[in-house]
């Protein structure tokens, strides 16, 4: 009986520890997605507000990060920034130096916005999540992420590491906008 009773003891502690990530399967489309939060310039009516540090939903979460793998392939970012993000007519994703900022917010509004001289504007054209699972991915690229989260296998990419496998480096921002 007392054998019985510390199994049942071991299996509650067990399942009470053991967290499964959420996953959001459904989400409103872009179209509804309009999003105010992220702040692009440091004027502001009345008094200074203190900024907020805003991270991705899925920084800490492998399945976004693994969407954001799958969504980079998909809308074909390797075409401006190389299938790792080593950069080709687009600026490299792993390296310390970022013109726009590396912030989950920054990156946010990169994507969403668009930057002049190359970057499109993806914002109303896909969701809100999307933009933040990739938004987790690029910050997975240059390190930025718990690699007990990050993607663990370039099956279809070889050359180079495994995104948990990156060590991060101080990022730098470089442009003057």
């Amino acid at each position: 009986m007392r054998r019985l009773m510390c199994l049942l003891a071991c299996v509650a502690v067990a399942a009470a520890g053991c967290e499964r990530e959420a996953r959001r399967y459904t989400e409103l489309p872009a179209a509804a997605n309009r999003s105010t939060a992220v702040r692009l310039t440091m004027l502001q009516p009345g008094s200074p507000q203190p900024l907020s540090n805003v991270q991705s939903p899925y920084q800490y979460n492998a399945y976004g990060l693994s969407e954001g793998k799958r969504l980079y392939a998909a809308y074909n970012c390797a075409g401006c920034h190389g299938l790792n993000g080593g950069g080709a007519i687009g600026p490299a994703l792993t390296d310390d130096k970022w013109i726009y900022g590396s912030h989950a917010d920054q990156l946010f509004s990169t994507i969403s916005q668009g930057r002049p001289d190359g970057m499109p504007s993806f914002g109303g054209h896909i969701p809100d999540q999307q933009i933040w699972q990739l938004v987790a991915y690029v910050q997975s690229l240059a390190g930025m992420v718990s690699q007990d989260a990050a993607t663990s296998r370039n099956d279809d990419q070889a050359a180079a590491k495994p995104e948990n496998r990156i060590e991060d480096a101080r990022q730098i921002q470089t442009g003057h906008r």
